[in-house]
């Protein structure tokens, strides 16, 4: 279902963006803004694993420097059937972790020094069985494929915005649009899209849930840590790092609560330990 939902919405950004961008910016500035919002994206996809690693200060280590973390990693990406990843540390007390990469063969699993003294190894392994998933997934690749509709949507927007004030805009005779259209195209277009990406990384969290239950075998142990971490989360917030990455973490370290759920990068900690609770009675993790 999650899969599903997922190609649904990609579906629908698009869908939007080739609606409203024609709208907008007409075949010239929607091709105008797809190009720039691809070409930003696309480096940020090449090279946001150093430039994540580098933002949270994260320390590669070796067999010899962290064995019991590197071994653990080895099992279930053995257990996965992918290579293994790089893994690194991050000086934060915060627990907290997260994976970055293009690809399986160019992945990394960065895990915080708090995460490793609060969690035990079962918990521990459901966390990277999870991070590990993400990268399996391909996640990289569908939120950088999903950042460059709403990104291209995004600029439409502003281009619009900005002709419209300098008084630059089409005529709607010649295009047929009405100037109402076009002012809520500018407010709501980027916002929908912004929804809508949001919701895509929610669902790819269930997914990397569910994979993370799988590889560690105990869908229990991976609930427990989720809860482990988002109490802690909030009593020893992040230092370092930006907002802009909180869809990395297996929990938003940045996160707040009302309104601000609608555009939040991760379900609610309870509903994702409901599902694991659920997948466990099941029989499908043990």
């Amino acid at each position: 279902m999650n899969r599903m939902k997922t190609l649904l919405l990609l579906a629908t950004l698009t869908a939007l963006l080739l609606m409203v961008g024609q709208a907008l910016g007409g075949r010239g500035g929607f091709m105008m803004a797809l190009l720039f919002a691809g070409a930003m994206n696309f480096a940020a996809y090449w090279w946001s694993d150093k430039i994540v690693l580098r933002m949270y200060g994260a320390q590669e280590v070796d067999e010899s420097q962290a064995p019991q973390l590197y071994a653990l990693v080895r099992r279930l990406t053995e257990r996965a059937q992918m290579p293994m990843p790089r893994v690194y540390i991050i000086p934060e007390e915060t627990p907290n972790a997260f994976a970055t990469g293009r690809n399986p063969e160019h992945a990394a699993v960065a895990v915080t020094q708090g995460i490793m003294r609060l969690l035990d190894h079962e918990e521990m392994a459901g966390v990277l069985g999870h991070e590990l998933g993400h990268v399996q997934n391909r996640d990289t690749l569908i939120m950088t494929a999903a950042a460059t509709l709403a990104g291209a949507l995004s600029h439409l927007a502003s281009m619009a915005m900005w002709s419209a004030m300098l008084g630059g805009g089409r005529s709607d005779e010649e295009e047929g649009g009405s100037p109402l259209g076009g002012i809520l195209g500018i407010i709501i277009a980027p916002i929908a899209a912004t929804l809508i990406q949001m919701a895509i990384s929610r669902s790819r969290e269930y997914l990397a849930d569910e994979r993370g239950a799988q590889l560690c075998g105990n869908a229990l142990a991976l609930a427990s840590a989720l809860r482990k971490i988002d109490a802690w989360s909030r009593q020893i917030p992040m230092h370092a790092g930006s907002p802009a990455t909180a869809h990395m973490f297996i929990i938003n370290p940045f996160s707040g609560g009302g309104l601000v759920r609608l555009f939040s990068t991760h379900p609610s900690t309870e509903e994702r330990i409901a599902r694991l609770e659920a997948m466990s009675q099941r029989g499908r993790a043990y």
